[in-house]
């Protein structure tokens, strides 16, 4: 096991030892708590061998919860790693975005979980400091006790529940307005979509709430607006420059954390997820992803649990 972590697909017939069989079976659970955490896959995988590095050591027989130790594990070593990311952002080029997901269907069937790994969401939580977002994502998302989250963060659980009391309001206070439904989703996108590819302005503007943002992630690798964007006609205006000729591009649905979205791939290649955030049937935020950095894991699905 020594370089990597165990995953799902097995390698033969021999059953896997009890530290190995435990880690699998909550493999996905671990991963979507760090990248809920950390908002990068690439890094939520880095956890989770250091996770694996640390329970292969541990005595089972000391264990009496294995989910809840090893997700105290996956915390506090995300903690540690969204410390030091919390520093890395400050000097990215343009806006940072989420690094995407393409997801199953089954997670957009889990609305709590879908509306809580959401691009619009994500960027919510970075708002939060290190140990407000584990403390709401521990106990928002996946419903661990205060007692459990305490031991997982190092406060007690009074101090948790100030801090969970904390993350809530400010998270509330900027979430989506309302709850949109799968269809209304899928509805807004679609027509955003044609409006793109066809070129016409008219009912993309149609389409674009007023007060719409755009951001655009290139990481100083690609070229992205390096500010926001705001405002429908000056957003249809960077959709309009960047999308440009779409002869070469095709612009595809997929299901981007838990969401409809759409990729743009260039001669096949991916080279831009756009992931929307729709309110009152309008679109009123786009987060276009173009740092090749960030795109490895949109070709394959990737699996999300609570």
């Amino acid at each position: 096991m020594a370089g990597s972590t165990p995953d799902d697909r097995g390698t033969g017939e021999r059953r896997p030892d009890p530290a190995t069989e435990t880690f699998v079976a909550h493999r996905s659970l671990l991963f979507t708590v760090a990248y809920e955490m950390l908002s990068s896959a690439a890094d939520a995988e880095d956890v989770l061998q250091e996770t694996w590095l640390r329970w292969s050591r541990v005595d089972l027989d000391t264990v009496r919860e294995p989910r809840a130790y090893l997700v105290r594990i996956t915390t506090r070593q995300a903690l540690d790693r969204l410390r030091a990311l919390s520093r890395r952002r400050e000097s990215y080029v343009g806006p940072w975005l989420p690094e995407p997901l393409l997801t199953s269907p089954d997670v957009a069937d889990d609305v709590e979980l879908a509306d809580n790994v959401s691009m619009a969401m994500l960027l919510v939580l970075e708002t939060l400091t290190p140990v407000e977002r584990a403390v709401f994502v521990l106990r928002d998302v996946f419903d661990f006790g205060y007692d459990e989250i305490a031991a997982a963060v190092d406060r007690t659980p009074a101090a948790v529940r100030q801090l969970a009391y904390r993350a809530r309001s400010h998270v509330a206070a900027r979430r989506p307005r309302e709850a949109v439904s799968a269809d209304q989703a899928r509805d807004a996108l679609g027509a955003f979509q044609r409006a793109v590819t066809t070129g016409d302005l008219h009912h993309l503007l149609d389409v674009l709430a007023p007060d719409v943002v755009f951001l655009g992630d290139g990481g100083g690798v690609a070229q992205a607006a390096l500010e926001p964007v705001v405002g429908a006609e000056a957003v249809a205006a960077v959709l309009g420059a960047g999308l440009g000729n779409l002869a070469a591009r095709s612009l595809e649905p997929a299901q981007v954390n838990g969401h409809p979205a759409l990729i743009l791939r260039l001669d096949g290649r991916i080279d831009t997820v756009i992931a929307v955030r729709v309110d009152d049937g309008l679109v009123t935020g786009l987060y276009s992803v173009r740092n090749p950095d960030k795109l490895a894991r949109v070709d394959r699905e990737t699996t999300l649990r609570r």
